[in-house]
């Protein structure tokens, strides 16, 4: 599986991915900063939980040869690369993924919300 199409949406903040069998997932800016393949999300055992990224956006897609695209975030995180098959996995997974993510927000007494007001034009 790879992807043939990325087209991300600034205003709202989505990311369409168009994968070689037709499917589309879209993403929101902040799912894929959140689950972000990167070391520093990751970490090294437990994954950290990452706060305070509902206003996120991306700022480049940057190509990484045929099988991955580095996303590059407004709040500086630019280290993940997300590869064709952890997209597919976010895919798959989104929903199950997203209600972990709350339900971690909720018992660490966490929110998604901006740690500053961000307002948007």
């Amino acid at each position: 599986m790879h992807v043939t199409r990325l087209h991300y949406h600034q205003r709202r903040r989505l990311l369409d991915v168009t994968f070689s069998d037709g499917v589309v997932a879209t993403f929101t800016a902040e799912f894929l900063r959140v689950y972000s393949p990167s070391a520093e999300v990751r970490g090294h055992g437990q994954r950290k939980l990452v706060t305070n990224k509902k206003e996120v956006a991306i700022s480049k897609l940057l190509p990484v040869g045929h099988y991955a695209v580095k996303l590059v975030f407004d709040d500086g995180h630019n280290s993940g690369i997300y590869s064709w098959q952890y997209l597919s996995q976010l895919a798959e997974q989104h929903s199950s993924l997203w209600q972990d993510y709350l339900q971690q927000l909720e018992q660490a007494n966490a929110n998604r919300e901006s740690l500053i007001p961000i307002k948007l034009r």
